[in-house]
């Protein structure tokens, strides 16, 4: 241990060291006019991969790149140094008779880390790698910390999370995660853009934050004195935007939930929410399966994409399948023989799915879907018809009123979506509130309260519609193959290091 502990306070010393220089190198840059920070603009012509890909076009021509200096060789009176920047990396041979002996000397003491630009005459190396040679080299920006020894990485999972702008210098698989994020949600907006669907955006500072069972975080505004509380969700201003006139709206934005950590719970996350009137939740699924089918084949080039070495095949129809059904399949317990809440105490209590107090039928019911289902729904699945014990925003099922015209979309053994025929009857969601509110009273901090506001809207009118909510997170998860939520989030909720 003693050794150990001695080693690392040497360790320390030299970075210190290191870094003394590095300040040393600025100053005497300053000093000598030279500052690099001084510099507002450099002009840059090309990208790496770019070269690359049009090497024929470009051999023998002079091109300007600017990135960060991750190696460099130096060998007397010539040089190789790499560059990276958005596209990738690309070698440039940098000798002092190309750019000058002053030059030359002032390439010598650039550091790995420094910001450069290059220009220079694209060629290829003896050994076939598309290189440039250099005419000039200019310092644009002096790092003055050390980067990860390249070999080992960036490989502390805390501090890739904290430091993600060093993860993506030093991780390139991190960076393509992000580029195909932008383009995941680039796809959703061209193809709901494509099928009519307006984008447009809603408060996320609220004085009700409901459309959803979740425990909101509460803030005061000082100019009006009053308390507010961060969206949950997106779907109560959606619909009045619906009653409106608006036919078919969508939002994909921030909202806040105050839960817990893990792989896939971010107490801030990426909610896409849209309705359309004049249809209902079989239209949901047709526009569900088809926008995963067009978003996979749009950033992947395949309907068919594996995750953590699990297949799964959005090109073929996605499976249907009722929560009852579901639920019989396996767990072997019919809900359409339970008809009494007695019964379905007893058969939790059977099959040792624990419940509370306040719990009605459906809630047991949907205890079961959650204890034996979930985790075989790796292909993509549509469960649907809800309890309406659990879904408070929702049409009933004419024919069954037990149960809603709701539908989950599963994969991977995930839940993706969520989906109703939107409820929009001002009367019976004056009662679904009301119930809620006697839950919030028995000790359900999830429960939803209500809006007077939002059922004033529907007093004036909303036409039957459907509604969805995808979570793009997720989403992004399956496109990319990334273990956790937080490999998708570019700046994840972290516990304080003061703490």
């Amino acid at each position: 241990m003693a050794e150990q502990q001695k080693q690392q306070k040497k360790q320390e010393q030299d970075i210190n060291q290191l870094l003394k220089v590095r300040r040393e190198k600025l100053a005497d840059l300053q000093a000598n006019g030279k500052d690099p920070f001084q510099i507002t603009k450099y002009d840059v012509t090309h990208h790496s991969q770019e070269i690359k890909d049009h090497f024929e076009e470009l051999e023998g021509k002079s091109v300007t790149v600017a990135g960060r200096m991750m190696s460099k060789r130096v060998m007397g009176k010539a040089s190789f140094c790499n560059v990276q920047d958005l596209q990738g990396g690309i070698q440039s041979y940098v000798a002092r008779d190309s750019i000058g002996e002053e030059e030359y000397k002032a390439f010598k003491k650039m550091d790995i880390g420094d910001i450069v630009g290059i220009t220079g005459e694209v060629f290829k190396t003896k050994t076939g790698e598309i290189s440039i040679h250099a005419s000039n080299v200019t310092l644009l920006s002096k790092s003055l910390q050390i980067l990860p020894e390249k070999f080992h990485g960036l490989t502390n999972t805390d501090l890739r999370y904290r430091q993600r702008y060093v993860d993506l210098i030093m991780n390139p698989d991190v960076k393509d995660t992000f580029i195909k994020r932008s383009k995941i949600i680039s796809a959703i907006r061209k193809y709901l853009d494509g099928q009519g669907f307006m984008e447009v955006e809603t408060p996320m500072l609220v004085s009700n934050a409901g459309g959803a069972a979740a425990r909101p975080f509460e803030t005061h505004f000082n100019a009006l004195d009053e308390d507010l509380k961060l969206r949950i969700s997106l779907e109560l201003y959606l619909k009045r935007l619906i009653v409106g006139g608006m036919e078919r709206v969508y939002e994909i934005g921030r909202v806040f939930r105050n839960e817990g950590l893990d792989t896939r719970h971010n107490p801030e996350f990426t909610l896409m929410e849209l309705y359309q009137a004049y249809t209902d939740y079989h239209g949901m699924m047709d526009l569900t399966e088809n926008l995963y089918r067009h978003v996979a084949q749009e950033v992947l080039g395949t309907t068919t994409i594996v995750y953590q070495g699990v297949e799964m095949d959005l090109g073929k129809p996605f499976e249907r399948i009722t929560m009852v059904d579901a639920v019989k399949k396996y767990s072997g317990v019919d809900f359409n023989e339970i008809h009494t809440l007695e019964e379905a105490r007893a058969a939790a209590k059977e099959h040792h799915v624990e419940y509370e107090e306040r719990h009605k039928k459906g809630d047991i019911l949907n205890l079961f879907f959650e204890e034996f289902v979930e985790d075989h729904l790796i292909q993509p699945t549509f469960v649907m018809d809800h309890p309406i014990e659990i879904s408070p925003l929702t049409k009933k099922k004419p024919e069954n009123p037990e149960y809603v015209e709701r539908f989950e979309f599963f994969m991977n053994g995930w839940e993706m979506a969520n989906a109703y025929s939107e409820l929009n009857d001002p009367i019976d969601q004056r009662e679904r509130f009301k119930a809620q509110e006697e839950q919030l009273a028995q000790g359900d901090e999830e429960a939803n309260t209500t809006d007077e506001d939002f059922l004033n809207a529907l007093m004036i009118g909303m036409p039957p519609t459907g509604g969805i909510g995808f979570g793009i997170d997720r989403m992004c998860m399956l496109l990319t193959d990334s273990a956790a939520i937080r490999d998708v989030l570019l700046f994840p909720t972290m516990k304080s290091l003061d703490k």
